[in-house]
């Protein structure tokens, strides 16, 4: 296990291809993540979301009931503080403000991708530190986006 993750960082996989979400929940338990569940569909995330609690989650844009992984990004943060990963093929199809995910890393990446995405969203999730991000990460608009800018004046 490396000393940089343990298993304090819970995880959930929405991906409805299957050697791939098998594929990403070994890459993970091998970096010392719990990985909580794996969805194909917007009711097993939510499901899984309420009954564990993740501090992550990789989302696919294109799920088993169509184009909900924005959807499903998007209660995740709300209802449950969960950082968001979109993992894509088709990055055009994440809607515009990334429904509150951090970002995107388009497919296919490597281990050392999910090992730097993970250490982001994890310094993310405890101290708002977006400095630095992985080189494959997309970064979401509304982090790019100086405080400033946003608030009215």
């Amino acid at each position: 296990m490396n000393d940089t993750v343990s298993a304090d960082i819970k995880v959930v996989v929405v991906e409805d291809q299957p050697v791939l979400a098998m594929e990403l929940e070994l890459m993970l338990v091998d970096y010392g993540c719990e990985v909580v569940g794996l969805a194909m569909d917007q009711p097993s995330a939510l499901m899984l979301a309420a009954r564990h609690e993740p501090d992550l989650a990789f989302v696919d844009v294109n799920l088993l009931d169509g184009l909900t992984g924005p959807q499903v990004a998007h209660e995740l943060v709300e209802r449950h503080g969960v950082a968001v990963v979109f993992m894509t093929a088709n990055p055009e199809q994440i809607p515009e403000g990334f429904s509150g995910a951090l970002g995107v890393v388009c497919k296919p990446f490597d281990e050392s991708t999910l090992r730097d995405v993970v250490d982001f969203a994890r310094r993310f999730r405890m101290s708002g530190d977006i400095s630095r991000p992985p080189r494959r990460l997309q970064l979401a608009p509304w982090l790019r986006t100086p405080p400033s800018d946003i608030a009215p004046h």
